[in-house]
């Protein structure tokens, strides 16, 4: 069974931003990670409003490569570093998630 649009919304609201944890790389993406966040928001309007407008950037493209460097970052981590790493791809993959069910949702039926 697939997660549905509105329970990876509700999840995605819920959960909390994740850490960058103590290395530089993963400050970094973490970073990124917060400026996908910001584009994604563009799915609180669709959700509460019914206002479908979609980021102004692939955002689909910028959420693939960034869980591709953090995959990258966390398959040489270790301890604390590898965690926030884990935490940091799930959370983008939920991003990613999310904002393609808006755009399914919010494409024009024919």
């Amino acid at each position: 069974m697939m997660l549905g649009f509105t329970d990876s919304y509700t999840l995605w609201r819920h959960l909390p931003f994740p850490s960058g944890g103590p290395g530089e790389g993963l400050a970094l993406t973490r970073s990124d990670l917060a400026e996908a966040d910001e584009y994604v928001t563009t799915v609180i309007r669709y959700v509460e409003r019914g206002i479908f407008k979609p980021a102004p950037v692939a955002v689909l493209e910028m959420l693939q490569a960034l869980m591709h460097r953090i995959d990258r970052l966390g398959s040489v981590a270790t301890g604390g570093e590898q965690a926030a790493a884990r935490s940091q791809h799930a959370y983008a993959a939920l991003l990613h998630l999310v904002y393609r069910q808006f755009l399914e949702e919010g494409r024009p039926r024919e």
